[in-house]
This record gives structure tokens, sequence and C-alpha cells, in this order.
């Protein structure tokens, strides 16, 4: 086979004062024509320095000491910034983790992807047009006229990711480069984005470097893996040798965080209810002039729902189905338009809002993004602290709790005195719990609190997560996209659907045996789905 890019022996140093003094070391593999490699791993573990060193997108202070990036025979290490410009995009293209920042909002889908032409050929104004509808519709964008006059924020995660497609292949490059862009979105979505770029390369020939942490996603597209730890190469070989037969422990290790689709032995359940859900809804209304052009969206429509005590409730669904808005009304970070929220006999959704601010101490949630709901100018300590003090303790005696809680979730007492920045983003999930645990309340709504994180760390705080729930008592409303993650940690699972609940009932059976067509969509697009089952039938 004949090899478009290949990394010899390439070494890149970090800034003095890093935690280590290389991001890429030594690191030597090759992806073939027509050939997808993933490249996997946990954060900091090298896989996107790699990415943008091939691209030459580094960031200051951060340089290729060593080694070469050779395209299709040509050192890309060795190019001036002039040369290294025709190269991106013609042939090479990347497409971005997170499209909304990659994307400039201030202009159109369509005239970000006919830059493209205009920079790099010379076809009229009337042709480029022609093209960019072609390739929306190459991407499986509906209606592609309204999405090529539509602005980023117009379309939804999904299709702004299949516009970034559509510009990486505008110039049909001979190496894509993909940077997790499958990460933080639904089942369903990831499954069609995955088959598009599946398609697209087997169709078009093209080289395909991805880049990503989940085994599901390698288990589905990848013909090989290269696994990074720490900027070094732990293991590389074709995918069944590398999922089916790995060698290092590491690699073994990530295999055995990834969460299986099998569900673990039901619990039993108390018969008393600590949390009632009867017939709730929310609506919004929004644009509109004199009530012309309004949008109606019903974003949760008439659910109701018990959460038993010292039991975990799973809310699954896609983006949109109204998961994250019945979160919020159970927390009255909005009011819900109609319905009752009992919490230990007492309706949160009649209460005032200083009679709820009080009840808070009952009800507390974690977050998706422990980095932008934990305030930067803060100590860890004093954040966790901070619930305890506005409830009436002393700040000796909250700072003291901090401590003691830091302990519980596994962090180090000593770090409270530490910021946000100076913790990962899986110790500050740590912190975020500990935050909401500094009440002891008596419900915890958890909001997609693993979905960022990599599958050894998202492995480490769903265990912390059952053992707390243990040793505390506590009883749980665990909002999430991932099935897999569904599995292991609820009890119960509701499966929601623009806004209603169209299956509920104990994990397993809703799992094991689906009923309704959506459930059973959802569980079909799991990637690496039967990767899951098969490991489902090994020992834990």
């Amino acid at each position: 086979m004949t090899a478009i890019l290949t990394l010899d022996h390439l070494s890149v140093r970090l800034p003095r004062g890093a935690d280590r003094p290389l991001a890429i070391d030594d690191v030597s593999f090759a992806v073939n024509a027509g050939e997808i490699v993933c490249v996997v791993g946990e954060s900091a573990s090298g896989k996107s320095m790699t990415a943008n060193a091939v691209m030459r997108l580094l960031p200051g202070g951060v340089a290729i000491t060593g080694g070469q990036v050779l395209f299709e025979g040509r050192d890309l290490a060795a190019l001036d910034e002039a040369a290294m410009r025709r190269v991106r995009g013609a042939g090479i293209a990347m497409i971005f983790q997170e499209p909304m920042t990659a994307l400039n909002p201030l202009r159109s889908i369509g005239d970000q992807i006919g830059e493209m032409f205009s920079i790099h050929t010379d076809l009229s104004r009337a042709a480029i047009r022609a093209r960019v509808l072609e390739l929306l519709e190459e991407v499986r964008i509906p209606d592609p006229a309204r999405a090529a006059k539509a602005y980023p924020h117009e379309l939804s995660g999904g299709q702004r990711q299949r516009a970034m497609i559509a510009m990486a292949l505008a110039l049909d490059p001979r190496l894509l480069i993909a940077d997790e862009p499958t990460t933080a979105l639904d089942v369903t979505t990831q499954a069609q984005i995955l088959k598009l770029i599946h398609d697209l390369q087997r169709r078009k020939g093209t080289a395909v470097l991805f880049i990503t942490h989940d085994f599901g996603v390698v288990a589905e597209i990848a013909d090989r893996v290269v696994v990074m730890q720490q900027g070094r190469i732990a293991e590389q070989g074709t995918a069944d040798e590398v999922l089916n037969r790995p060698q290092h422990p590491y690699t073994r290790q990530l295999i055995a965080a990834v969460p299986r689709l099998t569900v673990p032995p039901p619990r039993k359940l108390a018969d008393e209810a600590i949390l009632t859900i009867d017939h709730v809804s929310k609506t919004y209304r929004t644009g509109g002039f004199l009530g012309r052009g309004a949008r109606v969206t019903h974003a949760v429509k008439d659910v109701s729902l018990a959460l038993p005590k010292g039991a975990t409730l799973g809310i699954v669904g896609e983006s949109g189905s109204g998961k994250s808005t019945l979160a919020r009304c159970l927390m009255r970070l909005i009011d819900p338009d109609g319905g009752a929220i009992v919490l230990d006999g007492k309706d949160l959704a009649a209460l005032d809002h200083g009679a709820m601010r009080e009840e808070t101490r009952n009800i507390q949630m974690v977050f998706q993004d422990p980095f932008a709901s934990l305030n930067p100018r803060r100590t860890a300590g004093e954040l966790v602290a901070q619930g305890p003090i506005v409830h009436g303790m002393p700040r000796g005696s909250a700072l003291a709790l901090a401590r003691e809680l830091f302990g519980l979730i596994g962090l180090d007492p000593a770090a409270v005195d530490r910021h946000p920045h100076e913790f990962s983003g899986g110790q500050r999930q740590r912190i975020g719990l500990a935050r909401a645990l500094a009440l002891k309340p008596k419900v915890l709504v958890a909001d997609e609190p693993v979905s960022a994180l990599d599958v050894s760390v998202q492995a480490q705080v769903l265990t912390l997560l059952a053992d707390l729930r243990a040793r505390l008592d506590l009883s749980m409303v665990f909002i999430t996209h991932d099935l897999r993650v569904a599995a292991q940690i609820c009890d119960l699972v509701a499966v929601m659907k623009d806004g209603e609940v169209v299956e509920s009932g104990p994990v397993a059976r809703v799992f094991g045996h689906p009923q309704h067509p959506y459930t059973k969509a959802l569980l079909a697009s799991i990637p690496g789905r039967e990767f899951s089952l098969a490991r489902a039938a090994v020992p834990a």
C-alpha cells in the first residue's frame, strides 16, 4: 500500500515549566491510501498534538524538535509557512472537535465552504455556489440551499459537524484528519457522522487519521490503531489485534474501562419514592413581532416519573429531547409551566424563590462542564464550602468539611488551596461532586457528568458515584446521552424524545427488551455495539 502520511521518529517540545519536556516523543507510524488509522489515548497522551504537528498548527512555545512529517514524500516540518498554506485544505484537511469554535459565527455556512474554492481555485461565483450545494448534499444536510444561507448558530450540532466535513472535503484532500469529531454528539448523530466519514473515505479513497478516546468508535471504523500514552506509542497494529488481543497493559486498561452494554444484576429498590415528577410541562416561546413568526417549543410535555429512595433514575435521549430542561425544572433553575415536583412530601414547583433557595440543601446538581461551573478566582476549598456557609455554617467548619469531602471523593485534602485550573478535567468533576455533596442533599441531579471525560476517568467517576450512593444513601437523577453509561449506573431509565417520555422502567427491561422504535434506534446506534456486546461475554 502507498503511504500518504509517514511520521518518522517525530518529537515535539513543550514550553519550559510544562508537566513533561516532550508532547510527542519519538513517534513513528504511517497512514496509507484508502485507510482509516485511529490514534487513541487519554487527555495529554499527545494524540491531538500529533494532528496539530501534521497540520503545523502548534501553539506558541511548542515546536517540532526531531524527526520528519512526510506527506506524499515531502517533509512538512521543513516547509515555510507559505508552502504549508498551500498544503492545508488542498492536500490535508482537518475536522475539528468543536465546530462552533472552528466556524466563523459572522459568516454563513455557504460563504465559509465557498472560501476554500475562492482561495485555492479559479472557479466562478456561480460554479462555487453550485459546488457548495453539491457538498452539502453529499454530507446529507437537509435542505442544502437553506443550510448554505444559515449561520453556525442556526444549525444543530450534528449539522455543524457535517458542514465542517463538507468544508474539509471541498478540495478532495488526499489526507483527512478528524480530531474527536463525534465526542459531544448523540449516539444517533454520532453513528451518522461515522458512517458518513467511512462512506466518503471508501468512495474517494481518502486516507483518514482519526483522533479519539472512544474504543467504540475505534471498533466501528478503524483499519489500524495507534495507542498513545504520555506522548509515546504504547502499541500499534490492526484493529482486530489491538481490540481483541491487546499486548500493552495501558491498552488493556483503556479497553477494560469502556462501559459495558450489559446491565449489572438489579438492586432491590425501596417502595417509597423520594422524588415524584407529576405531569410536568415546559414550553418556550421565542421571536415574532405581534405574534407573527413566533416559535413555540414544547421542551417538556406532561412528564410523570418516580425516583425511589436510594435509587438512580436515568434520563436518556438525544439533544433537544428535553432531558436537560427537565433537570433544570427539577432544580427550579427554570419554572415549569405546570405539574408538581414533589421532593420528600414538599412540592418544589409551588415554592416561591425564597423558600426554594432554602430547599436547595435537599436537591443539588452536578453540571456537565465542571470548568465553566467553577469560579476560577476562588480556591477549590472555598467553592465546596460556599453552600454550607450560605446556609449558616461557620466558615472554619465549612472549610474543614471541604477537606473531609476531598478525602471522600479521592482527592488530597491539601489540594483545597488550589484553583480550578490547577486540576485535570476528572479532578474538576470530583470537585463539582464535592460541592454538591457539601449540603448533604437527599437527591443529586447529575447532568451529563462524565460525557467529556476519558474512558478511564469516566470509569473512576462512575465507580465513585456508585460508592457514594451506597455509603450516603443518595438518590440520583442521572442525565446522559451515552446508553453504555446509563446501563452501568442506573436502576431505572426513562427515554425522552421531543419532550415526552416514550418508554420507562427498569434499565434491564428497557435496554434488554425495548418496546418503542426510538429506544431500539438509540440502542442500535451505539458506536462499536458489537464490540461492547462481545466484551460483555467476557467476565469483568
